[in-house]
């Protein structure tokens, strides 16, 4: 299974403060809307997501058919068949794509330690 550009999405309490810190660690800005609250953040391969008041805790994020820059891809495993794989697998879900579209679309699980984990296909 390919499941696509992988980023960390954090939820910050105070954006203009996380930004300054993660760029004094090398981090530029990439996308994103800071008066939406959220910014993108890259250094060289690595992406963070900083989400003030968007979402409570911490996200692993995975991107289908995004490469580390946010390109898409020519080939890559579109997120309805990532879905069927890990259900077939006997893995729980707690949000679902629908499986009769196409396109965007995405799902949410946790993992044993309750950690989020977010498959989010833009393309």
């Amino acid at each position: 299974m390919q499941f696509g550009a992988f980023s960390i999405s954090l939820a910050v309490k105070d954006l203009g403060a996380s930004r300054t810190f993660y760029e004094k660690l090398g981090f530029a800005v990439a996308g994103g809307d800071a008066d939406q609250g959220w910014l993108i953040l890259r250094n060289g391969s690595c992406t963070i997501g900083l989400f003030q008041g968007l979402f409570e805790g911490n996200i692993l994020t995975f991107n289908p058919g995004w490469d580390e820059q946010a390109q898409p891809l020519p080939n890559f495993t579109d997120i309805r068949d990532l879905q069927k794989s890990l259900k077939a697998s006997g893995v729980r879900l707690d949000s679902e794509a629908d499986e009769a579209g196409s396109g965007p679309g995405s799902f949410v699980l946790t993992d044993p330690d309750g950690n989020t984990i977010l498959v989010d296909q833009h393309v």
